[in-house]
């Protein structure tokens, strides 16, 4: 199976050594780093300089590929509405000219759904995406998925947040220790482990998943137990909330991952690893 993997940052290059070391696919592997060659072809058997919001250089990736995983991040691209919009603009275009792949895949985000005061959400609610950045999101799905046909299926994946090695929840929280908080930390974590993503791109992949699916853990914290748990697990200072001031967070809602689960997916890390 031929697959390419368009932005190999924490997400995509995890996908990668996956499909490239154990399923034994061809993968090709995209960067808009050239330094990160050597690191790619560890992972990959061809590796791509190309920038996702350039036709051309989709075009040539993603030829004769069966299956192609879009795992972008504006943060190396600088611009969100470059990063996203444009991508899935020159992607839609470019695949009304090609005739192989089979499977699109979309790492999108759970912010999509915005502030609904901690209720249950599932892939019926209607997204509220209460930011610029998270509108994008949201656009940037409505157009990928416009992409699916009878010979292509479009799935979004949305995703919690996201850790695993690297991106310890120590290390993410180190920063907030013993610090001032605003607001009570009663929302909702709707957190997902790196193996999980991994695993459920897979899942979608093999199960040629059409659609949209929530991918988030069944821990079921809320935002200051999460916290409060590791800072007690690795000696930090305890976080102090403060009540009187309104939280900053606009990203509140009790993620259901039922959907995917009902599916055939069977979460590696069901609960959250401290």
């Amino acid at each position: 199976m031929n697959i390419a993997i368009i932005g190999c940052g924490y997400v995509g290059y995890a996908v990668a050594q996956y499909w490239h070391h154990r399923m034994s696919f061809m993968v090709t592997a995209t960067t808009t780093t050239p330094e990160r060659i050597p690191e790619l072809q560890t992972v990959s058997q061809q590796v791509v300089v190309v920038k996702a919001n350039d036709p051309l250089g989709l075009k040539s990736v993603l030829k004769n590929q069966d299956v192609a995983l879009l795992s972008i991040s504006s943060k190396r691209l600088g611009n969100y509405e470059q990063a996203y919009l444009d991508t899935a603009k020159n992607l839609v275009s470019v695949l009304k000219e090609n005739s192989t792949l089979k499977q699109l895949i979309y790492t999108s985000s759970c912010s999509v759904y915005g502030d609904r005061n901690g209720v249950i959400v599932d892939e019926q609610t209607p997204p509220t995406p209460a930011s610029s950045t998270n509108k994008i999101l949201r656009e940037t799905e409505e157009i990928l998925l416009t992409a699916s046909n009878e010979q292509l299926n479009v799935c979004v994946l949305r995703l919690g947040g996201i850790y695993g090695p690297g991106r310890e929840l120590a290390k993410i929280y180190s920063r907030v220790a013993g610090k001032t908080r605003p607001g009570t930390g009663k929302e909702p974590a709707n957190w997902i482990h790196l193996d999980d993503i991994v695993g459920g791109i897979e899942f979608a992949r093999h199960h040629r998943l059409q659609g949209i699916y929530n991918l988030v853990d069944d821990a079921n914290l809320t935002n200051r137990e999460v916290i409060e748990r590791v800072c007690k697990e690795h000696n930090l200072p305890q976080v102090i909330w403060d009540s009187s001031q309104t939280s900053q967070r606009k990203y509140n809602v009790n993620v259901s991952n039922q959907k995917i689960k009902d599916a055939g997916y069977k979460l590696l890390h069901p609960n959250m690893i401290f």
